[in-house]
């Protein structure tokens, strides 16, 4: 019983109760739900009335003077009558929780910055444990206060080090995100280490998300301080994270998706907005329409197959072109109900976070955990095609899908590599027979260039060429840099 009440979205049934009620406290919308579920499920658990004997009927609830048979029917009393005592309850709690972390945090702060002492010791493992044997990739996040992100970069390089791990996290006041490749090991030992860690205390297993690699992933390993996270060129201070959207467990979104596609030519006041760049949608299949039924008569890139079906899919080429592109477009999101989607969710954070500030939208929800979690649990879903990573894999399967086509034959194709032209940084889609061929850039311009280019910068250095594929794509606007 104690799990189904935990399990109840008691968020729902209470809406007399204000978010800006709420306690301001790191992550406080992941935390405050989760403290006031077990807080709901303790004050019904203390209305239960035990059967006198074996061979009475079940237990029942009573509250108010008033029976309940059903753990439905005395769920919703509760979260109607007792709201604001559930709310008090939850705040007295979180604000325990609060005075210790701060105390965790004076300790941590009048102790020196050695970071030895959050290094997980490895002394029982085999030193060929941490370098051959099965590998994974971690993908994760998490917004939180860090007071001390220098020391938290140090930590983090030392980290890894250690556990001869390669791959990239950004450090910034606002929190931590980090995709890292190793052994299983090694892995086992980062996430371990990461949940030990008071500032990161809040984070579960169930953040880190898994995929089949390894340290070879990524050419080195790159740990840094940043403004942002996530790059999305606004300032954190005046676009939180915590003005975020609602969160969507797999399961939920997959209920909306499903809802969506199935009255997709009645449900003109739903968008599902997909928070990628172009190139990350690229090896899934997309066309042109002329969308009426969400009263524009514009063209915009919508799925058919790929993505999740009947996807609005910016083409932007940084997730730092967003904010423009949602201000461009305010007529389209007005009185919308919005499921966003991204890879891991984190661009889903702030991305939903500018668009609620806009005012225009009725609903923003946002896929927790992201594209990754959801094929987790739907390999077979609404989603096809495969899933682009930031990493020298370009790309993870979780089903045999291949939707989208090389760009010089339109065969079936979805593995990126790198343009093959000297200086372009551009991903192309073309087929083993049409690389044999010498088609290996990305566009007619670079492939007239394959044959002679040997330009360097004047300091000897190699400089970013554009092409007929960088100069398609919308440039940043000079206030989101």
């Amino acid at each position: 019983m104690a799990s189904v009440l935990v399990d109840l979205d008691v968020e729902s049934l209470a809406p007399e109760v204000h978010k800006e009620d709420k306690l301001d406290f790191s992550a406080t919308r992941k935390l405050y739900s989760y403290v006031k579920k077990r807080t709901f499920a303790a004050f019904v658990a203390s209305k239960k009335v035990p059967p006198t004997c074996q061979n009475t009927s079940p237990a029942l609830w009573q509250c108010c003077e008033q029976s309940f048979k059903e753990p439905s029917s005395v769920h919703k009393h509760v979260a109607n009558s007792h709201a604001s005592e559930i709310h008090q309850l939850t705040t007295e709690t979180l604000n325990e929780m609060l005075q210790q972390a701060h105390s965790q945090e004076e300790s941590i702060n009048e102790e020196s910055t050695d970071v030895s002492s959050w290094i997980p010791d490895t002394s029982h493992v085999p030193e060929d444990d941490l370098i051959k044997g099965p590998g994974e990739v971690l993908l994760y996040y998490c917004y939180c206060q860090i007071n001390g992100p220098q020391i938290i970069c140090q930590w983090q390089k030392e980290l890894c080090s250690k556990l001869q791990l390669t791959g990239k996290v950004r450090v910034a006041t606002e929190g931590i995100n980090g995709t890292v490749g190793g052994t299983k090991t090694a892995t086992y030992l980062y996430v371990k280490a990461m949940l030990s860690h008071p500032t990161f205390k809040i984070m579960q297993v169930q953040d880190f998300k898994k995929s089949e690699g390894g340290a070879e992933c990524f050419s080195d390993l790159k740990v840094g301080v940043y403004k942002e996270i996530v790059p999305i060129g606004v300032d954190p201070d005046i676009i939180s994270y915590r003005l975020a959207g609602i969160h969507l467990e797999p399961e939920e979104f997959h209920k909306e998706v499903k809802a969506f596609v199935e009255n997709r030519s009645s449900n003109s006041d739903t968008i599902l907005l997909d928070c990628r760049n172009f190139y990350e949608s690229k090896i899934v299949s997309s066309l042109k329409v002329n969308v009426r039924t969400l009263g524009m008569l514009q063209l915009i890139a919508v799925c058919s197959q790929g993505q999740f079906d009947q996807c609005l899919a910016p083409d932007i080429r940084k997730f730092s072109y967003f904010p423009d592109y949602v201000d461009k477009n305010l007529d389209l999101f007005r009185d919308k109900k919005v499921l966003m989607y991204c890879t891991g969710g984190i661009r889903c954070e702030r991305g939903s976070a500018y668009l609620r500030s806009k005012n225009v939208c009725k609903e923003v929800y946002q896929l927790k955990g992201g594209i990754h979690k959801y094929l987790e649990q739907f390999p077979d879903g609404f989603y096809r095609g495969k899933l682009f990573v930031f990493d020298e894999r370009y790309a993870i399967a979780f089903n045999e899908d291949i939707i989208s086509e090389c760009r010089y034959c339109n065969c079936p194709w979805d593995q990126y590599q790198l343009c093959s032209t000297d200086f372009c940084c551009q991903l192309v889609l073309s087929c083993t027979t049409c690389r044999e061929s010498g088609l290996t850039a990305c566009c007619p311009v670079c492939q007239a260039k394959e044959q002679n280019h040997s330009d360097v910068s004047s300091g000897g250095l190699p400089h970013r060429e554009e092409c007929e594929c960088t100069m398609s794509r919308p440039r940043i606007p000079k206030d989101t840099q």
